[in-house]
């Protein structure tokens, strides 16, 4: 067989060892082809087209991003779906293996039903694929997030600040959830919840009454109660997604205006994607493109692999981008035994 493979959306800690298992495998084991394509949906759109050998990947498994680079591109929105299909022709490409989020999924499935075999892995730093318990990416944003509210909290104690951190998460707060109780946060503010001004300087203050500095951390999908999403930019991407950001500045502005306390506000950002991947993501990754070449190699396809307690499994493409996985109330409540 010749199996091709390719990164979609947004980058991540672990893409490249997603790349390494699959090219190990089906050439070790089964003795298979892989191609890459590079850039996202843009390499089978316009032939871009890189060879995988085992030299190729020898030492990328630590390495941050993608070997094949990646892109928001959407071959439904760009008219290029055809040329998908006469790419893979072309390079006689029996199957595709698609990394990716909601975004690179969603087209992977369009395409397994006009007719092009598909297997998908998940691949998030947001963790708000429903099929999946984790995706590779969380683990280590979670990491980077939690060392930077560590490293905020000393100075913030310093200066009697507070200090409002600002972490991705579109729909969901699995990142500022998770970061913001192993950091020891004094709030955490999450998508799922519209939050109260009036609440958040409550906890700050408490706070600041007993001689701690107050760490506030909020995703930036967060919005307050009756207001909407702060953008970064006005335009949106080929799936239609806005670039939000700003949230974090807005709120440090506004817990200075009403408590008087001297706030504070860091973006992290795309730090929060660059890197190396943790061991965690490291394994999970390369279990996944194991078990996602299985899938190509048994023909089992139009199916993304996923994480349910230690095992691999198969689920639809169809069920994998059906829902956003949201934090569920219960998660919140335990979170918020510690604010204040």
């Amino acid at each position: 067989m010749r199996i091709g493979v390719l990164t979609g959306g947004g980058d991540c800690p672990g893409l490249n060892a997603v790349i390494r298992a699959v090219v190990r495998k089906g050439i070790e084991v089964y003795g298979h082809e892989v191609i890459g394509f590079r850039d996202g949906w843009r390499g089978p759109m316009q032939g871009l087209v890189q060879p995988l050998g085992l030299a190729d990947v020898e030492h990328i498994l630590p390495l941050g991003g993608t070997i094949l680079r990646t892109s928001r591109t959407n071959p439904y929105r760009d008219g290029g779906a055809e040329q998908v299909k006469r790419t893979l022709a072309e390079h006689d490409v029996d199957a595709l293996i698609a990394i990716g989020g909601e975004d690179t999924l969603g087209v992977a499935s369009r395409l397994n039903d006009d007719g092009i075999a598909v297997v998908g892995v998940p691949k998030t730093i947001d963790n708000d694929l429903s099929a999946t318990d984790y995706t590779f990416g969380f683990d280590t944003a979670v990491h980077i997030a939690t060392e930077a509210i560590d490293r905020l909290r000393t100075t913030a104690e310093s200066h009697h600040r507070v200090a409002v951190v600002e972490v991705m998460g579109r729909n969901a707060g699995w990142i500022a959830l998770h970061s913001g109780m192993a950091g020891g946060a004094n709030v955490i503010l999450m998508p799922e919840r519209p939050f109260a001004v009036d609440r958040v300087c409550q906890w700050v203050l408490r706070c600041l009454g007993r001689e701690s500095a107050a760490i506030v951390v909020v995703a930036e999908g967060t919005v307050p109660q009756g207001g909407a999403e702060l953008l970064a930019a006005a335009e949106v991407d080929a799936f239609g997604h806005k670039r939000l950001g700003g949230v974090g500045i807005w709120l440090a502005d506004e817990i200075a205006r009403r408590t008087g306390a001297e706030s504070r506000a860091v973006v992290l950002g795309h730090i929060q994607r660059g890197g190396t991947p943790t061991a965690y993501d490291r394994v999970l990754a390369t279990r996944f493109g194991v078990h996602a070449l299985d899938a190509v190699h048994e023909g089992d396809t139009g199916v993304m692999v996923a994480l349910r307690g230690t095992d691999i499994i198969r689920v639809k493409l169809t069920e994998a981008t059906a829902t956003v996985k949201t934090v569920p109330w219960e998660r919140h409540a335990e979170a918020e035994v510690f604010f204040g």
